[in-house]
């Protein structure tokens, strides 16, 4: 007996489509309306009538035989959204490259670079249009960002080093990266700190006495995310040879673990007596960043979080003072210590520096 009704197109997909439209189904970020039609067409391909994929996802018939059809006629493509109806285009493609061209070639004269409003009167057409081209194409040419590449010849082996210390450290090691915040201010400022308040933010004033400075000597240990750190008026060979033996004391020699330190190119670090002072304690292994790149220890991040949260917002009446906040500071952190946690392979990080250059 034959069917009644209009035919059905047949649903056939190739491994490329239908692996496509599993990916279009399944991922997470992917839009709600994209994954139901790709769930359609792959209920149809099953052998399912629309009836019954209709009832699978929940939707009226009309939408599965729409979509069925549309898939039969132009595949893939037929998935996106039609064109929508509107007032036709008033700015032309040529148009929108010569904006595009102007922006990436060119500056206005007398000026580092565009704004909309200059770049819609050279060009003769509204500021909101230039702002759609520009958004439409990324283009951003009020924002200025710096860069810094390193110059040390052995950028690639230090890097794969540290990265490999973070992601695989050796056993029955310890890892600590160590470094110094030099020339920090006791600054008191000139008015008392008005406190926060209910639709207003804590405010001080701009102007400040300075009391003295001092540094912050800081071992992180990587596993445990716990802080060694001591603070010195100076920031010389010396202070630092003293912050070395409280390292060595902290972790007491039990002729088994060794401790590797990763440590920056500051001059303090690379002297005769310090050199001397590695070489008769033969389990500390030295790891050197490149030039350049204190992003690679960790510690920095530590040294980051404590000028925010107890030294930027803070006003001290002297060093003392500065001296006991970054103590009780440390003493916190240590009661209950998260270490950060690395997830970045060396050749990430070289893929993406190749990609910003």
């Amino acid at each position: 007996m034959k069917k009644r009704g209009r035919p059905v197109a047949t649903i056939v997909l190739t491994p490329e489509e239908k692996e496509k439209l599993l990916l279009m189904a399944r991922r997470p970020t992917a839009r709600q309306q994209d994954a139901l039609r790709a769930r359609i067409i792959l209920g149809c391909a099953e052998g399912l009538s629309n009836q019954q994929v209709a009832r699978r996802e929940r939707v009226c018939l009309p939408t599965v035989g729409k979509w069925r059809r549309r898939f039969a006629q132009d595949q893939l493509a037929a998935l996106a959204d039609a064109p929508r109806s509107g007032a036709p285009r008033q700015i032309s493609d040529a148009k929108v490259e010569e904006i595009v061209t102007r922006t990436l070639e060119s500056t206005p004269p007398a000026h580092t670079h565009w704004s909309s409003r200059k770049m819609a009167k050279q060009t003769g057409i509204s500021e909101h249009s230039v702002l759609r081209i520009w958004h439409a194409f990324g283009l951003k040419p009020h924002i200025s960002e710096g860069f810094k590449l390193s110059s040390d010849p052995m950028f690639v082996e230090k890097v794969r080093d540290i990265a490999a210390l973070y992601l695989n450290p050796p056993d029955k090691a310890v890892v600590l990266c160590v470094d110094e915040k030099s020339q920090t201010q006791a600054l008191e400022r000139s008015q008392p700190i008005l406190p926060l308040r209910p639709g207003l933010p804590e405010r001080q004033t701009h102007d400040y006495i300075r009391h003295g400075t001092l540094s912050l000597f800081a071992a992180y240990d990587t596993a445990t995310g716990r802080v060694l750190g001591h603070c010195h008026q100076r920031h010389r060979q010396q202070e630092f040879l003293r912050f070395l033996d409280r390292i060595d004391q902290a972790f007491p020699d039990d002729g088994k673990t060794k401790l590797h330190l990763i440590m920056d190119n500051y001059g303090t670090h690379k002297t005769g007596r310090g050199t001397r002072w590695f070489a008769r304690r033969p389990r500390f292994q030295i790891h050197f960043t490149p030039t350049s790149s204190s992003w690679l220890n960790l510690v920095e991040r530590f040294l980051g979080k404590i000028t925010t949260e107890a030294i930027r917002r803070g006003s001290f009446t002297s060093v003392r003072q500065l001296r006991e906040a970054i103590e009780a500071y440390i003493k916190e952190h240590n009661k209950a210590p998260k270490p950060f946690v690395w997830t970045a392979t060396a050749d990430s990080i070289f893929r993406k520096l190749e990609s910003s250059i």
